[in-house]
């Protein structure tokens, strides 16, 4: 859904502004006050119900990054509320935090104004991404919410229009593309079945200039992609895999990135508890991050060529469903025995990583996905987990994500580990079994098992089964799909 708010840079003065709301940045340290007086210019001084001083000392104020107090002053119009926001040490984390925390305070508002801190550009764009990604909502509700709960329509981002335009436009392309993903993520899977996924595809890449190619059912069969058709052959709504490209002029490397596109996953005869099945119309998480990122690659510059592959199934619980102990032929001719049919994404993801790594054999293969409870009892809800066979390759992606907040942990590809990726009738198990000296090994697992479909290519592989999802409203995030690692793939490919 859109955003209902919207950033603009404006020239002049906080003083010079109409809005409802005025913002003074705040660093952290002991600065604070003396800082903010260099931005209250053009009067605000003179409007305070006391000094900068007293003012810090009353709301114990400290300047770290997403405090805020507001109270109301007078000015021509009548009473306005002023605002003191920390933002830090005005790096861009710290913006990204003060953009979010500004965001949710001004719910209610009609217009926004804040001084910009002289932050560099980096800061900028993380306070745009910041400042929209808290304020996105999506909701099938018939009645409009109350006003207070209303984003503020717009935010004026006061100073030096040249040098914000860029910065800001950018955080608001990288935002737009993490809404477009969350917007796919939270659609009811009543709604979103692959083929609906397929067609959601096809507009994007009329809209933005991409190259694309969808299989159906039967072109699957013929061209050998088993282990999707055996994913999806127990729902009535058949599987899909979807090819996107984008090829800019001169391109210098080319890019292979897959997502998981499980639009349901009951777990099939494996069958889930209620619990977890709530959460799984997130389950295509990893194909709904894919479709944004190539939507925003011209907008980025990105002069890298870049195919997306969304591997689309439903995991349903019918008479057709696949039965556990069958084998399943993958692209590549590797056959894999099912052992659990809810360690489906897995399977899907191997038919694209064997068609990628063998018809399209690209300089790097990535995939991301919602795969293994095992990342996230590793990791939490914060960080995802990154397997990567290239030390470059995993040194870009993790930076990435730390200038996008969004951290990666690297995991290890333990070698003593692989002996459980074997199957006793098959070349592979879709769950660790306990081979070797070693146990299952949970995510691990899964990371060793996607390697056999990669042909020796450099690879990542992002396990967001952690943060992928929220269960609350917080910073920037809103309940249910967070569409974690858009903005850092975009930031990586951007960079290449």
């Amino acid at each position: 859904m859109p955003f209902a708010t919207e950033i603009h840079p404006v020239p002049g003065t906080l003083a010079d502004s109409t809005a409802d709301l005025l913002v003074l940045p705040v660093p952290a340290g002991e600065e604070g006050p003396e800082a903010v007086d260099g931005v209250t210019d053009g009067g605000l001084t003179q409007v305070l119900p006391s000094s900068l001083a007293d003012l810090f000392t009353h709301y114990a104020l400290t300047g770290k990054p997403g405090e805020l107090c507001q109270f109301p002053v007078s000015r021509d119009g009548g009473l306005v509320r002023l605002a003191l926001l920390g933002v830090g040490s005005g790096a861009p984390d710290d913006l990204r935090k003060a953009g979010a925390a500004l965001s949710r305070a001004a719910r209610g508002n009609e217009r926004v104004a804040v001084a910009w801190p002289g932050a560099d550009d980096a800061a900028a764009t993380a306070f745009a991404e910041g400042a929209l990604l808290a304020s996105y909502t999506f909701t099938y509700k018939t009645t409009a919410p109350p006003r207070s709960q209303r984003p503020a329509p717009a935010i004026d981002v006061v100073g030096d229009v040249s040098a914000l335009s860029g910065p800001l436009g950018l955080g608001t392309t990288l935002a737009a593309a993490t809404a477009l993903a969350r917007d796919l993520i939270n659609t009811p899977s009543l709604t979103k079945d692959p083929e609906w996924m397929a067609a959601r595809a096809r507009e994007t890449a009329d809209g933005s200039g991409l190259g694309v190619r969808v299989w159906d059912e039967r072109e699957l069969e013929e061209e050998g992609f088993g282990a999707i058709l055996g994913v999806g052959q127990g729902s009535s709504r058949p599987p899909r895999l979807v090819e996107l490209s984008y090829t800019p002029e001169n391109p210098t490397a080319h890019v292979v990135l897959v997502g998981k596109g499980i639009t349901f996953d009951t777990g099939g005869l494996s069958l889930k508890p209620n619990d977890n099945m709530k959460l799984m119309k997130t389950d295509m998480s990893g194909a709904a991050i894919v479709l944004a990122v190539l939507s925003a690659l011209s907008s980025v510059g990105a002069g890298v060529r870049v195919t997306g592959l969304l591997a689309l199934a439903e995991n349903a619980l019918s008479g057709d469903a696949t039965r556990i102990g069958d084998v399943l032929t993958t692209y590549t001719g590797r056959t894999v025995e099912v052992l659990n049919s809810d360690a489906e994404g897995r399977l899907v993801l191997a038919d694209a990583m064997g068609y990628a790594s063998t018809r399209l054999v690209p300089d790097v293969l990535v995939d991301v996905a919602t795969l293994t409870g095992a990342a996230k009892l590793a990791l939490g809800t914060g960080t995802g987990a990154l397997y990567s066979t290239d030390d470059a390759v995993a040194a870009q992606i993790e930076a990435a994500g730390a200038e996008a907040g969004e951290p990666l942990w690297r995991m290890p590809l333990t070698e003593e580990y692989l002996p459980t990726t074997r199957s006793r009738v098959a070349d592979l198990a879709n769950i660790g079994t306990r081979g070797g000296d070693f146990g299952p090994a949970g995510a691990t697992d899964a990371a060793l098992f996607l390697r056999e479909f990669t042909g020796g290519l450099p690879w990542a592989h992002l396990d967001i089964a952690g943060p992928g999802r929220s269960m609350q409203e917080s910073g920037l995030l809103t309940k249910g799909g967070t569409a974690f690692a858009t903005r850092t793939l975009l930031r990586w490919l951007a960079q290449r």
